[in-house]
């Protein structure tokens, strides 16, 4: 399992696996839960690069950042 921890938003930490370049287990702590919750649901065992192509630069009230970007952030990390 895979901890990053994320920077100007409200969750505090994402934990996730990456196996055979697929996302699993995608787990948001803090936050909004159930649309974080949704996320983790919607990448499960999904190609973990296109993921964060796909949310890469989503915003969250003009932060310059959000939840989903950072999990774009702490893939591109990973891998």
């Amino acid at each position: 399992m895979y901890s990053y921890t994320p920077v100007g938003v409200c969750s505090r930490k994402i934990n996730f696996d990456i196996v055979d370049g697929k996302l699993h287990n995608v787990e948001f702590i803090g936050g909004c839960p159930g649309n974080l919750l949704a996320i983790g649901k919607l990448v499960e065992g999904k190609d973990a690069r296109e993921v964060a192509e796909i949310l890469a630069g989503n915003d969250c009230r003009g932060r310059g950042t959000s939840c989903a970007d950072q999990l774009s952030k702490a893939i591109l990390e990973r891998l």
